[in-house]
């Protein structure tokens, strides 16, 4: 069985979609909400969908963590609710991992929405870097539970645990991008933002990171040049990264 961990905070409008895109799914699986306390409808459409859905505390490191930890799949795929799972989607990563044991997980080709030329330069940009072995959780990350738990899973940081996850996952053994079917995701984040100004976020925050700046400092530094405020949610604290307002959602 595969288990699809879908971290929410604020998703009343793209819950909808996104679980109705994985109920056409055929591959046996389960699906674990795990939700940073929202203020609109998410936990209602959850209900509505009989779907299981935990409560953590803000960030989606904590949430992918406590969604892992209840699941019970062979197979997890954590997938951001603005993302869309295209037709035989969970096929291919069954497929994947059939056929070659060595394997031990990987992510889809990332494809952005809205037609813009950004929108579109940024779909070649996630294709260069991950000829590199560079991606991050909107790609839809899958693994073998087995190495999931051998890694020590997500790090339960307000920012970079898909970077730095990845980053163990890419040294333990051989991953696999499946590029057809890909994903979709949202363009919503880069609404109202400059082109120049997410790009430079993005280069700033890494820069810092590998210079060793903590995680909750790098959520901090974020504030200065958070989403647009059409696109923000009121948010308690740096912690509270999970999904729209995601002090790391720069580029991803």
């Amino acid at each position: 069985m595969l288990s699809i961990i879908v971290p929410t905070l604020n998703e009343e409008r793209s819950l909808p979609s996104v679980l109705n895109a994985i109920r056409q799914q055929t591959v046996d699986h389960e699906v674990i909400i795990v939700d940073g306390v929202s203020q609109d409808r998410t936990l209602e459409i959850a209900c509505d969908h009989r779907i299981r859905t935990l409560v953590s505390r803000p960030g989606r490191g904590a949430a992918m963590c406590l969604g892992a930890a209840a699941s019970r799949g062979e197979v997890l795929l954590f997938l951001h609710a603005d993302s869309t799972l295209q037709s035989g989607a969970l096929d291919r990563i069954n497929e994947v991992l059939l056929a070659d044991a060595t394997i031990i997980g990987g992510n889809f080709r990332l494809v952005f929405d809205g037609g813009t030329r950004f929108s579109r330069w940024l779909t070649r940009f996630c294709a260069l870097i991950r000829s590199l072995g560079h991606y991050y959780g909107d790609s839809g990350i899958f693994v073998r539970r087995s190495v999931y738990d051998a890694l020590g899973g997500f790090r339960p940081i307000p920012v970079m645990e898909d970077w730095e996850f990845v980053r163990r996952l890419e040294r333990f053994g051989r991953t696999t991008c499946i590029e057809d079917p890909p994903l979709i995701t949202s363009s919503r984040r880069f609404e109202g933002r400059r082109p120049v100004e997410i790009v430079y976020g993005w280069i700033r925050l890494h820069a810092l990171y590998w210079l060793g700046v903590s995680p909750e400092r790098l959520a901090e530094i974020y504030k200065t040049y958070a989403p647009s405020a059409t696109d923000r949610r009121a948010l308690p604290d740096p912690e509270a990264s999970a999904e729209v307002g995601d002090p790391y959602s720069v580029i991803r």
